[in-house]
């Protein structure tokens, strides 16, 4: 598991500092590789833990070779949700996971809130780390709505769906709580090499374990996916205004 979580950094490397074709190729050696160590796992439960791991170099390739030239950047997240939505569910779906086993319920709503509003302060410290550009031209009604449900359902639902639900679904009970919880929490944060911040990895990282503990206790997606959207609302739209 962890030679694996080791060629997806390097991979994720080689994508930020050297050249993204090459780190494509990487990631889809390393895709084939895990399908195939699934297949050869059948009927055993690591090779449910292999195929979900393989949704994290797909989305490097997703992220990488679609054909987006033209498209404005704000579609972006949505176009590369699709496959990956799909992907994810198909995994949810041959494991035989229930909606709920996978964090797909309300649970405590007002509790889910409050966790909800953590993206706040989130969004506001990793703007501090990374200083992105705003995704719109305007801070307007009519420019924010769309992009801000974009990357509310297309990155922190979704992520949220992946890694929180699906990956760490498979690998509890094979794994254990604590193991898979900072196993995939690892994997999360090093798909963030490509900010070019160590500081942000770290950050990233301490967000993903604080994430998994929340969703390991309440049992529920809701308040880390909207956590997690209003983080990346913050860091794309909000503070680079407020801010600037």
């Amino acid at each position: 598991m962890w030679l694996y979580a080791l060629a997806v950094t390097a991979a994720e490397i080689v994508t930020a500092y050297y050249n993204p074709l090459y780190g494509i190729a990487w990631h889809v050696v390393l895709l084939v590789a895990l399908l195939v160590h699934a297949s050869l796992a059948y009927n055993q439960t690591i090779n449910l833990v292999y195929l979900a791991l393989s949704l994290a170099p797909l989305i490097r390739i997703m992220s990488l070779s679609m054909p987006l030239i033209g498209v404005p950047p704000m579609y972006w997240y949505l176009i590369i949700s699709l496959p990956l939505f799909a992907a994810a569910a198909y995994v949810m779906r041959f494991a035989g996971f229930k909606p709920r086993e996978v964090g797909l319920t309300v649970g405590n709503l007002p509790l889910q809130l409050l966790v909800a509003f953590l993206g706040v302060p989130l969004g506001l410290m990793e703007y501090l780390i990374l200083k992105p550009a705003p995704l719109v031209p305007e801070f307007t009604l009519q420019y924010v709505w769309l992009p801000a449900l974009i990357l509310l359902v297309s990155t922190g639902f979704l992520e949220e769906f992946i890694f929180r639900g699906v990956m760490y679904r498979t690998a509890v009970e094979t794994l254990g709580r604590w193991y898979s919880i900072i196993y995939f929490s690892f994997i999360f944060g090093v798909l963030h090499i490509t900010h070019r911040s160590p500081v942000d990895l770290v950050f990233v990282f301490a967000v993903a374990l604080l994430f998994s503990m929340i969703v390991g206790f309440f049992r529920s997606l809701l308040g880390v996916s909207l956590a997690h959207g209003l983080t990346n609302i913050g860091l794309y739209i909000i503070w680079p205004y407020l801010l600037r």
